[in-house]
């Protein structure tokens, strides 16, 4: 929503997945003269893993396409440049796999199997759409 402002510099990152595409975002969101937003992946005890590999499951969340890495800089486009940079590459893990890896997810599985699976087909439909368009906003 703040890209569609198109003065906003916006960023998606995630530590544990790229370390050099978050250190870029936070270096271009100080450096432009306007509002910055960024936007991190921060797993909590709350997902269920072990807080000691918090890293990996971000890295994880990234390679399954549920947390598409991407910065939005309007001073590309002043520049004639596509501000829209997608960092993450497509998915190429299982995203069932990896919700159902924490425990927010396993548990409503467990509670409402119809349900659940009715909602993380939905889910895993709408994050492969999400990379979609980030992959067309990209290539403009």
């Amino acid at each position: 929503m703040a890209m569609s402002y198109g003065y906003v510099y916006v960023a998606k990152v995630s530590m544990g997945a790229n370390q050099s595409q978050l250190i870029k975002a936070i270096n271009e969101a100080e450096a432009y003269k306007g509002p910055s937003l960024i936007i991190a992946y921060a797993p909590c005890i709350n997902h269920g893993i072990d807080m000691g590999h918090s890293q990996r499951e971000a890295k994880k969340a990234v390679e399954v396409g549920y947390w598409p890495l991407y910065r939005y800089n309007p001073n590309l486009a002043a520049e004639n440049k596509n501000p829209f940079t997608l960092d993450s590459k497509a998915p190429s893990a299982s995203f069932s796999d990896f919700i159902m890896g924490e425990v927010r997810y396993s548990s409503l599985k467990q509670q409402f199997p119809g349900v659940a699976d009715e909602l993380f087909a939905r889910a895993e439909q709408e994050a492969a759409d999400k990379v979609a368009y980030y992959q067309k906003l990209s290539d403009m």
